[in-house]
Formats: C-alpha cells, structure tokens, sequence
C-alpha cells in the first residue's frame, strides 16, 4: 500500500514536470520575434533513489522517486557575443564616415539641379567661359556685364554649397549630442538592471532571464557607439568600460559629459570624473588627432566617427595653406567636413585673389611710407609693403583709381588711402588678416563688387598711355584672365604635392571623396555582412525555432499524458485493493 501511495507522487513530479516545460515552451513561442529574446530549454533530471539492503547473491535493488527539472538553460555564446559587438560596432564607425561623405558628394553633383562643376568650368554658363568672352574683347559692355552675372552666380553656389557643408556639420553635431544622451541613459538602464538581476538571484534559487536579455541587448546598442569591454561578477552584476574607462559599476554610472564650444556650439563628448576643471584639463572620449587604422583597432563607434566626420569647426584656405604634413593630419586629415571645406575654400581663394590681382596689381613699396589715412589718422608702413602699382594697373573706362577689384571682402576695402608726407598718394593693399575672417578672401566673406553690380563700365578694362587720350583697350588682361585657369599653382594638400591647374585641383578634390566614399562604402557593407553572419550564428545558439519548439511541446504534451495515464492506473489499482480488502 505504501508503495502504491508511493507511485501516485512519482505520477505527479511527472506531471508537474511536464506542465512547467509545456509552459517554457509556450513562452519561448510567444517571444519568437521578441528582439533580444534567448530562448529557454528545460533539462530534466531523476529525482533521488531509494536503495534497498543487499541480500545473498543479489544486487542491491533501487526505487526511484520520480523526475524533476534539473536546470532551465539560459545560453548565450560569449565569443559570438563579443565578436558580434566588435562588427557592430566597427561597422557603425564606417557607415557613419561613409554617410557624411555622401552628404558632401551630393552638395557637389547636385545643387538645384546644377553641379557645382558646371557653375566653374563648363564650356558654357560658367565663370571659365564669361572670361573666355571678356578676353575677346575687354571693353564690350556685354562682355562686362557677363563676368559680373556669372562671378555672382559663382558666389551663390559657392556659398551654397559651403553652407551645405557647414549645415550638416550643424546636423552632425546634433547626432553627437544624441549619442551621447542615449549612452548615458543605456548606463544607467544597466544599471538599474545590475540591481534588479542581483535581488532576484541573490537567494541562488531563480535565475533573471527577461532582465538579462534586456541587459545583453543593450550592451549590443552600445556596442554601435563606441569600445566596449565588459565583465559578469559573482552576484550577476555587469561592470561596462567604454572605450576604456570605467562607465557602469556596481553602483555607479559614470555619465559622459558634453563641452560645448562657446564660439561654434560644437559638442565634444568627455569624461567629468577625470576632468580637472579648475587646472583647465578636460578628459576627452576621443583623441581626435590620433590615426584611425584597422591595425591599432580604433576604428570603432559611430560616435567617434561622427566627431572625426564634423570636426571641431568649420575650416576655410587658412587651415590648409602653408601647413606641415604633420599638422594636416592633425586637423584636417582625420576630418571629412573640415577637409572638404578647407580644399574648397582654398580653390576659391585661389582663384578669387588670382582674378583681383589682375583688375588691381599690387607692388612692393621700394621705400617706407608716413602720412596720414582717409580718416585724418598718422600712419606709417615699412618698406616692402604692398601697394596698388599705379604704373602698369588696368583701368576702366573713366581712368579712376584706385581699379576695382571683381569680388571684394566683408570687413575691408582693397585699399587704404594714404596721402603721404612726401606729397605723393597711396593706395595700400590691406593684407588679409589671419585672426579675422571677414577680411579673408574667403567663401563665408567675398561677394561680387556691389560698384561693379551696379555699372559693370567700372571694370577695369584699358591700359594707361600717360597722354590725354582714349585709352588702349587691355587685351593683355584679359588674355591673362583666360590663361589663370591654365596656372599649375595650386597643391591639394601636404601629401599631393603635384602643382595643379583650378579644374584638376576640383577633380583631385572631388576624386579623392568619392575614392574615400567607395572605401568607406565598401567597407562599411563587408562589416555589416560580417555582423549579420555573426548574428545568424548567435541566433542558432539564442533564438527560438518555431519547428524546434513545437516539437519539444508535442513531447511535453505526450510525457504529460503519459504521467496521466500512470497516475490513473495508480488510483485503479489501489481502488482495487481498497475493495478487495472490504
């Protein structure tokens, strides 16, 4: 009778078994298309046996209590995981640089339905062409007036297409403040899960899946921003670095924090921890001068990539001309906004400066000029310095000086006045000042001579004569304006030392962003396929098969009513006894 009381808990630990795999199962289906769900598997497991004495010649006999669950699997694949992490986020750092090279080839080949290209060098309706005309003949007013319409035409595209730079450095500048908002809300999600997974296990009895499925997915969205490294302590607690500080600990979330530039509102992520605001020392995430190469294995994030992508402002000529190898790559090699914009600027420069100082040449002073400017003030200029050279200068048709020039500066004229003690008038070239943009000849201050807009007979076309008489039409001008664009004197950047003409330096420059927009592009889809194939292998070892688990359901289902079935002949036959003892 024992015995048979017995077997009625053996039916039932089998039954119960049963039922809690069914309902496994039933969840793993309901999750099939839960992202960052790992399914669950059940391991069933003898209880313990009874064993009886031995007797003469006779192996001992054993009587078992039933099955129980002997653990619930919860599996993931740590190197999968790592490695999947590792492509993702490579990848990101790849298709973010290759997104802002896109940007930029697309303000280059397509502005309002006009290349940037046509608007320089075509045949027809560009600068080249109006000057090809004007060298005809300089003195024709329709000539003139073409110079004028397509040198504005130049400005606003120009000054668009820069725009367009800087607008989507702005953009980029928005996504870096994004990121880093969501890093630091996924630490602190982390966080919040460290503490919920540690009082849900902390009794060694139940085991947090949903929270740790939470948790490993969002070390798989960090993993896209940035180098990650993490480690699973004893209690269940995750500690996180990125990009090799300390981010998530036991009970801390070390936020990132955001300096913003006073002057161009740029955001630079850094670490508050490790800063020393009063010594002046910020502990930036990134070292943004530092070379990006697959060998020191810094290519990595999305976050950086967009920071190197936007730089730390908006360049022009300045930032590019004159400068060493090594500071080019400390600036602008890392950056493609900055280095587009500064290449550029630089060819607008070139060519703006190089049609002025032919409307108006320049001359060293032979000797030290004092007097006094147009507003009454005493000054003084050592020998050397650029003047207007009165001698050998084009003038138009009026014979006035000083000779206008075809696009001038925001923040100054060409010329100062200078009436000097020796009786004599100057015209001093007011050099460019470095500190100050608005007196650059640059893409953000140049605009078409407003004097020239208004009557295009101020262009200076004729030469002097020294005689009371109509003046000779300067043919030699305007052959010179045809022949600057023919002037190999223009070098892209420290490592193309190659002299160039305007429209090779445009191909340079537009040829090296699409060879650096097809390698990125490449790259960025051959890491991509890495991850999906990463993926797929971690999938076989964490998602749920919709086949697999129906299969496991219909077994749950059979062993279910097979423990029914026994219990069932369990109650039978004690009932039969019951009566049979009566």
């Amino acid at each position: 009778m024992a015995n048979s009381m017995g077997s009625l808990f053996i039916g039932e630990s089998g039954l119960k078994t049963s039922q809690n795999a069914m309902n496994m199962t039933a969840n793993n289906f309901a999750n099939v298309d839960t992202k960052g769900y790992v399914r669950q598997r059940i391991l069933q497991e003898d209880k313990n046996y009874d064993t009886y004495k031995r007797t003469a010649a006779i192996a001992p006999s054993q009587s078992g209590l039933g099955v129980s669950i002997g653990d619930v699997i919860h599996a993931r694949d740590i190197f999968l995981d790592k490695t999947f992490r590792t492509q993702t986020g490579r990848s990101g750092f790849y298709s973010a640089t290759f997104e802002a090279i896109s940007e930029a080839e697309t303000l280059f080949q397509e502005l309002e339905g006009t290349s940037f290209q046509e608007i320089l060098l075509a045949e027809e309706g560009s600068l080249w062409a109006a000057f090809q005309e004007f060298a005809k003949n300089p003195s024709d007013k329709a000539n003139q007036n073409l110079v004028v319409q397509k040198a504005s035409l130049f400005e606003s595209r120009s000054k668009a297409v820069y725009n367009g730079l800087k607008k989507y450095q702005s953009n980029l500048n928005q996504q870096i403040s994004d990121a880093v908002d969501r890093i630091n809300e996924i630490g602190n999600r982390i966080r919040e899960l460290n503490i919920e997974i540690m009082k849900v296990e902390s009794a060694g009895v139940e085991t947090a899946m949903n929270l740790r499925d939470e948790r490993d997915l969002l070390l798989d969205e960090l993993a896209e921003y940035g180098d990650i490294s993490y480690k699973e302590v004893a209690n269940g607690i995750v500690k996180v670095n990125f990009e090799n500080v300390a981010f998530v600990d036991e009970i801390h979330v070390f936020e990132m924090g955001k300096k913003t530039d006073k002057v161009t509102g740029f955001v630079t992520p850094y670490w508050p921890q490790l800063t020393n605001e009063e010594r002046g020392e910020c502990y930036t995430v990134y070292n943004t001068s530092a070379e990006i190469s697959p060998s020191k294995k810094n290519d990595i994030g999305s976050l950086k990539a967009l920071l190197l992508a936007r730089g730390d402002k908006a360049a022009n000529y300045r930032d590019l001309e004159g400068v060493s190898m090594k500071e080019y790559d400390a600036t602008l090699g890392n950056s493609v906004m900055m280095n587009i914009e500064a290449e550029l600027d630089m060819l607008i420069h070139k060519l703006v400066t190089g049609i002025n100082d032919l409307y108006a040449k320049n001359t060293a002073s032979k000797t030290a000029i004092t007097g006094k400017d147009e507003n009454g003030n005493d000054v003084s200029f050592a020998a050397g310095t650029l003047i207007l050279d009165e001698e050998n200068c084009y003038l138009p048709a009026d014979g006035s000086l000083p000779p206008q020039e075809l696009f001038v500066r925001t923040g100054c004229s060409r010329y100062t006045k200078v009436e000097g003690d020796d009786g004599k008038t100057y015209y001093v070239y007011n050099e460019e000042d470095p500190n100050d943009t608005a007196k650059q000849y640059t893409v953000g201050s140049i605009h078409v001579n407003p004097k020239l807009l208004e009557s295009e007979a101020l262009m200076p076309a004729y030469r002097q004569n020294g005689r009371d008489e109509e003046l000779p039409v300067a043919h030699d001008l305007g052959e010179a304006l045809a022949a600057l664009w023919d002037e190999e004197g223009m070098f892209l950047s420290p490592h193309d030392t190659t002299p160039c003409t305007f429209g090779e330096f445009y191909a340079k420059m537009t040829g090296e962003l699409t060879a650096l927009g097809d390698v990125f592009g490449s790259t960025a889809a051959g890491l991509e396929g890495t991850a999906r194939e990463t993926d797929n292998s971690r999938q076989q070892v964490i998602g749920v098969s919709s086949d697999e688990e129906l299969t496991n359901m219909i077994k749950f289902q059979n062993a279910y009513n097979a423990s029914s079935r026994f219990i069932n002949v369990i109650s039978e036959m004690i009932e039969t006894i019951i009566y049979r003892m009566g």
